[in-house]
């Protein structure tokens, strides 16, 4: 009686893991996702030529291109209100002392076929099994505090870029890439501290002193590329343009193939994230959140990127 019960159990649990991985083929599948016709059709990113892709801005800041020109030099010391460019100047020098000093991303042509996953924070992510398809791309990008972990059938497990600054900072694995977003050159500064001195604790909020990831993994958004987010893709609508967006344009200049998951409302309105309740407002303070939102779907009516809006 004993050893039927074991079979009929064994049995059960091999039914559930066979119905698990139907049902992540069955996400695939209706989603319209083949991966190889994807990659047949990608088409590099890098062509693209329109009014608003400019293949000249410059996405990661390093040692050879660091010095601003004056009006992204005006318009991003303007967000924090600071104004010494001496203090800029002394801190890039800091900072390519540290980490690579290296072009990244120069390796754009015909032949390439990069994929990219952009993952946002929504709860429409609960429940949808994109799990897999996410980590089915090249590059994963995930955006601030977004975890994996007891989420991977949803969000997936693996993660190659994380976008953050000091207020959304959290440890990172080995092999995943700190990109840094700084609206300050205090944020800079505390990049530097996390892995030295780790006397950086508050900017505007309590941070981080410091946290754990690859110091040869380490890459800063441009000052002038976030302008140019701004100014050309959000058509300066906010003050400046919010981390997901941010993330998203980063993307369509990094892969040749963009699929999105996590932006937007639940499919009953509500906007919250899937790790916690937190409820989100379209018009978050500083971004021009409703012009961002036309400008998603815009793309995705363009077929430049590809939207996942989840199922709850």
């Amino acid at each position: 009686m004993r050893h039927q019960r074991y079979i009929t159990a064994l049995l059960t649990s091999t039914a559930i893991t066979f119905l698990y991985f139907q049902s992540s083929l069955m996400i695939l599948k209706n989603s319209s996702y083949t991966f190889s016709s994807e990659r047949a059709l990608c088409g590099s990113v890098s062509n693209w030529s329109s009014e608003h892709y400019k293949h000249t801005a410059p996405l990661l800041l390093n040692s050879t291109n660091s010095v601003l020109h004056a009006n992204v030099s005006r318009w991003w010391m303007g967000l924090q209100e600071e104004s010494n460019v001496r203090i800029y100047t002394d801190v890039v020098d800091t900072l390519f002392s540290l980490f690579p000093d290296e072009e990244h991303y120069a390796d754009a042509g015909p032949d390439r076929c990069r994929t990219c996953a952009v993952v946002g924070n929504s709860g429409n992510l609960l429940k949808s099994n994109y799990g897999p398809l996410i980590d089915f791309h090249d590059f994963v990008l995930r955006i601030n505090k977004g975890p994996t972990k007891g989420y991977e059938k949803d969000v997936g497990s693996k993660t190659t870029h994380r976008i953050l600054y000091p207020e959304s900072a959290v440890d990172l694995e080995e092999h995943t890439h700190l990109v840094l977003l700084p609206f300050k050159v205090l944020d800079m500064q505390w990049l530097i501290s996390t892995f030295t001195t780790k006397h950086i604790t508050w900017t505007y909020a309590q941070v981080p002193s410091t946290i754990k990831a690859n110091k040869d993994k380490v890459m800063i958004l441009h000052p002038e590329f976030i302008k140019y987010v701004h100014d050309i893709w959000a058509e300066g609508h906010g003050r400046y343009p919010s981390t997901g967006f941010i993330t998203l344009i980063f993307a369509l200049h990094i892969c040749d193939k963009v699929n999105v998951f996590g932006f937007g409302a639940t499919s009953d309105r509500k906007w919250h994230h899937y790790f916690d309740e937190t409820k989100l407002a379209l018009e978050s303070i500083g971004h021009g959140a409703d012009f961002e939102h036309k400008t998603i779907n815009w793309l995705q009516q363009e077929s430049k990127i590809r939207m996942y809006r989840g199922w709850t």
